[in-house]
């Protein structure tokens, strides 16, 4: 289901040969003054540095929903992806209009679950058990898979509360469906003392999900085969070559990456724990990160005291975040001061209901 539509004539304005960058940035300036309050701008943390630099607030993606619901201005632009800005404007009261610079900017890990596929496992779930199944979105997905957990008496996590909000899961039925990040799951539920044994895999692109009826009885966790392309970048080897090579550099991950990953690092935890951690490290420490390359590198520009690198000698660069270009930014401010605003998202409130019931009882946990 897509959520939003754009006219032919509501396509981006600006061809790339038109204007050059010094001239995208001077005029985004311009109108920023220009239209004030009218407007804010939201950034996540993977944008590239002259978005983030355009941003009245940056922050994960539900920080950043949040900082839009605390705000009274009309137009909300989220240089973000997709569900970030889904999120934003089921947050967000109606006379407020969330817009997306780029339509294209999805989430690849978002896009490995669908409502047709969460209903079709659902199903096959429910028929070959009798046990209570709590459904758990992480935060990453589109507004339908929020609407089917509101509605199934589940919730939502970020990669911060997920230990909260999958013991809550766990304390109120037998079996957790979570969807659509296995390694997330992953990874909380083992550090939650649930053994890798109890855990198993549905794979909507395999015949019955490649499990048999007998493997859905058994497990207590049944993980969906959904992954972060960017976190898949790194991998144990490298943990191990930079503890080799520089055994005083702390290794820091981000949940979102794979078990073995995670097992040998030194730390992990989301995007604000990795930021956290940074700041209060001591002068003159050392730091391997495994997240995002956008933020690895801001981190070491922020704090040149610490010796920050990317764990992965490679560029983990999150595409679709990278669709959100400065001249599509200048194209929505454009939109706006010709009162003709382009790539509104809106979540019809059959769908933001139960979203927001799955929402609440996240932060009620």
């Amino acid at each position: 289901m897509n959520f939003y539509e754009i006219e032919e004539d509501h396509l981006p304005q600006i061809k790339p040969q038109e204007l050059s960058d010094e001239e995208v940035l001077k005029e985004l300036h311009t109108l920023r003054a220009e239209l004030g309050d009218k407007v804010v701008v939201l950034g996540h943390h993977y944008q590239q540095d002259d978005v983030i630099g355009l941003a009245d607030y940056k922050g994960d993606s539900l920080q950043l929903a949040k900082n839009a619901a605390e705000l009274d201005s009309e137009y909300i632009i989220f240089c973000g992806v997709h569900f970030m800005a889904e999120t934003a404007d089921m947050l967000t009261a109606s006379h407020q209009k969330v817009i997306l610079p780029d339509l294209n900017a999805g989430c690849s890990m978002a896009d490995m679950a669908n409502r047709k596929e969460i209903d079709r496992a659902w199903d096959r779930i429910q028929k070959v058990t009798t046990d209570k199944v709590i459904p758990i979105t992480y935060i990453n997905c589109d507004a339908l898979l929020k609407d089917f957990v509101g509605a199934n008496d589940g919730a939502i996590c970020t990669s911060s509360n997920a230990k909260k909000v999958i013991t809550w899961a766990l304390d109120n039925g037998e079996k957790l469906l979570f969807f659509p990040d296995q390694h997330l799951g992953r990874n909380t539920c083992f550090d939650l003392g649930i053994s890798l044994d109890e855990m198993v895999v549905y794979n909507p692109n395999i015949q019955y999900g490649g499990l048999t009826d007998e493997e859905i009885k058994n497990a207590k966790v049944i993980l969906w085969y959904g992954y972060c392309s960017v976190h898949q970048g790194f991998n144990k080897e490298q943990v191990l070559k930079i503890k080799k090579e520089s055994p005083e550099t702390t290794v820091i991950v981000h949940p979102e990456c794979s078990f073995d990953v995670v097992q040998a690092a030194d730390m992990n935890g989301s995007t604000s724990f990795i930021i956290n951690t940074i700041k209060d490290a001591p002068k003159g420490s050392s730091w391997a990160v495994g997240t995002e390359i956008n933020l690895v590198n801001r981190l070491a520009q922020e704090f040149p005291d610490l010796n920050i690198t990317s764990l992965s000698p490679y560029q983990c660069l999150c595409t679709t975040m990278y669709r959100v270009r400065p001249r599509w930014l200048l194209e929505s401010l454009r939109s706006i001061k010709r009162n003709d605003p382009i790539n509104i998202i809106k979540v019809p409130e059959s769908v933001k209901n139960n979203s927001l019931k799955a929402l609440d009882r996240m932060l009620k946990i």
